[in-house]
Parts: structure tokens; C-alpha cells; sequence
């Protein structure tokens, strides 16, 4: 119990990063103590505080991805996307073109192999640094620089984001 209260706004800070949404890192965190509680009141733990943030970056993950999964089992919520992609000040233009590459991007990440997308989506979106993702797929540091690095490249390549084309 020490553990979880003496860090828990570091975990909801840790979690929120993650999913971006702090209402979601705080039931995250309270799930992960209950898991801890369950495990013998967590007597049984040998490193309280390590299992606590095992747990919410496991949580967390899993909220992300399931998050990624119904947006795209459900054609997301490009319109949202793009309007908050997109300033108060800017041009009709500019909002089609950015409209348009944000479609783009969304399509080729749909495109790529499962773990190259949970990868650039850890990197990207949760601010994950390559050990982490590396740990997590089960995969060399490496292998996950090239699996971001590639699959990024495909979405510049394929959507032809900074080539000039724009106002």
C-alpha cells in the first residue's frame, strides 16, 4: 500500500503519457494496485513498486491498443483527428492538406505489419524509447529502430509528406 501511495501520481503521470488521457491513467493505476492487493495483499511481491509499474505500462498498452483497434474496426474518427491537427488560423487549403496526409498516414499504418505498428505507435504515441518497445515485442533494440524507421518512411514516401506539395 506504501508503495502504490507514495508513487502513485508518478504511475498516472507514466500512464497518461501513454494513452493521453489522465481520467483513463488514473483507472489504470487503480487497476494495476488492485492486482497487486489481490496477490496476497501483496505480501507475496518482492519488488511492490517494480510490479505496480510493470502492471500500468502493461495496462496501458493494452488500453492504447484496444483504443487503435475499435478506431479502425469502427473507420475512426478522422474528422476529430484532423481538427485538432489542424489550428483555428489556417487556410481551407491547408486544412484539406493535412486532412488528406492525415488519411494517408492513417491508411499506410493500417497497412504495415501488426509489430511494426505497435512499434511506431509505442514510439509515436506513447513516447516509448526504443528498449522499452524492444522488451515489450520481444525483439532486438535494433529490429525495433528499423521497423520505426522504416515504417515512417513508408508514410512519407506513400502520402508524400514534406516533398513541397503544400501552400
Amino acid at each position: 500500500m506504501r508503495a502504490y501511495m507514495a508513487h502513485r501520481p508518478a504511475l498516472i503521470d507514466y500512464a497518461s503519457k501513454v494513452i493521453g488521457n489522465r481520467e483513463q491513467a488514473e483507472d489504470i493505476v487503480q487497476e494495476a494496485w488492485l492486482a497487486l492487493s489481490q496477490r496476497n495483499g501483496g505480501k507475496d511481491v518482492r519488488e511492490p513498486l517494480g510490479y505496480l509499474r510493470t502492471t500500468v505500462r502493461n495496462l496501458a498498452i493494452d488500453a492504447l491498443r484496444r483504443r487503435v483497434r475499435e478506431t479502425r474496426l469502427m473507420g475512426g474518427d478522422l474528422e476529430s483527428a484532423a481538427r485538432t491537427a489542424v489550428d483555428g488560423q489556417a487556410t481551407p487549403e491547408a486544412t484539406v492538406f493535412v486532412r488528406r496526409d492525415l488519411a494517408c498516414v492513417m491508411g499506410v499504418l493500417r497497412s504495415l505489419p501488426e509489430r511494426q505498428r505497435i512499434a511506431i505507435e509505442m514510439y509515436r504515441l506513447g513516447d516509448y524509447k526504443l528498449r522499452e518497445i524492444a522488451d515489450r515485442l520481444g525483439i532486438s533494440v535494433s529490429l525495433a529502430h528499423v521497423l520505426i524507421a522504416d515504417g515512417l518512411a513508408a508514410c512519407t514516401t506513400r502520402c508524400g509528406i514534406g516533398q513541397g506539395d503544400r501552400p
